[in-house]
């Protein structure tokens, strides 16, 4: 934090992405706030939730860059995290309460026994959602229901656990470290929990830090001490493009005639092939358009940019 009240400009259309490193105690919406306020933007919203005891990359989407956010919410994340083995609490991280002790085997933490382990929790599994999660029931999160003392049915969901390494602590026999690859809506919590009862001493998270999201990763962000420190007029300079929300997807650009009927939501046809999903950009001046799907030769329409958004982008970028 800077020592005197970092310069905020006024509210405007602001457009692109932030990848912001949240430092910890903060929620994800208040980090968005401060962010949105920072830039002086009149929307902005993030890629995915992270905790207030949970720091590292969130992708900050301002603008017409949050059309395109669900892209980064279905992408796979990547997470560094630190278990206390040997106990377990209510809320299966360090707030909560404890709810058993046990001692921890020594043995099994060699670096066999959890290659081991690590291999048998890598693949596709199943996770029963955690009590003390923004999942919602009936209108309302599990944690609400978990602080009334209520625990209510949930269903497992299936997740895929990419990658998994686990490390002994050096000259700490009672912690773990994790780093893990995963599908969107796993639950690090649940799995530190789950390594613990499969090592037989229980275990809950101290320590979760996000290094990747999709195609970004935790070195190309800036934190908000970082953020606030920048002149203000260099602030938009650190944003990325809208379309660096749809990294990877194959791309149509259409022309001029063209790109402005698509604008309008009509479908075009091409020598386009089948895809699900597509980046769409016009030519004269090359700009994103929105997002569509080919079905049959026909480019479909999903979320479109408006003319005025694509303008203000446009002269955001020139200056």
């Amino acid at each position: 934090m800077s020592a005197t009240a970092p310069a905020r400009v006024p509210r405007r259309p602001v457009h692109g992405v932030l990848l912001l490193d949240k430092p910890l105690a903060l929620s994800a919406q208040a980090a968005v706030a401060r962010v949105k306020a920072l830039l002086g933007a009149d929307k902005a919203g993030h890629t995915g939730t992270l905790d207030p005891l949970a720091s590292g990359l969130l992708p900050v989407c301002l603008g017409a860059a949050t059309k395109f956010a669900q892209a980064q919410l279905e992408a796979d994340k990547a997470y560094e995290a630190t278990l206390r083995l040997g106990v377990r609490t209510s809320t299966g991280d360090a707030e909560g309460e404890v709810l058993a002790t046990a001692a921890v085997d020594a043995a099994l933490l060699s670096p066999s026994h959890l290659e081991a382990l690590a291999q048998r929790f890598t693949g596709t599994l199943e996770q029963l959602p955690p009590m003390y999660s923004a999942l919602k029931k009936d209108g309302k999160p599990l944690y609400e229901y978990a602080r009334a003392g209520v625990e209510v049915p949930r269903t497992p969901r299936r997740v895929t656990i990419h990658e998994l390494r686990l490390q002994p602590v050096p000259g700490d026999p009672t912690a773990l470290q994790l780093q893990v690859r995963c599908s969107k809506g796993t639950y690090v919590r649940t799995l530190a929990e789950d390594l613990g009862a499969a090592l037989g001493c229980g275990a809950h998270l101290t320590a979760l830090r996000r290094t990747a999201s999709g195609p970004f990763e935790l070195a190309q962000a800036v934190t908000l001490s970082q953020l606030e420190q920048t002149d203000p007029a260099q602030r938009l300079r650190l944003l990325r493009p809208p379309e660096a929300l749809l990294q990877g997807w194959p791309q149509v650009t259409l022309p001029p005639p063209q790109a402005a009927r698509f604008l309008t939501g009509l479908r075009r046809r091409g020598p386009w092939a089948d895809a699900e999903a597509v980046a769409v950009f016009g030519s004269r001046p090359r700009a994103l358009l929105g997002s569509a799907r080919i079905v049959g030769g026909e480019l479909i329409p999903v979320r479109l940019l408006s003319p005025a958004e694509i303008a203000q982008w446009l002269t955001q970028t020139s200056t």
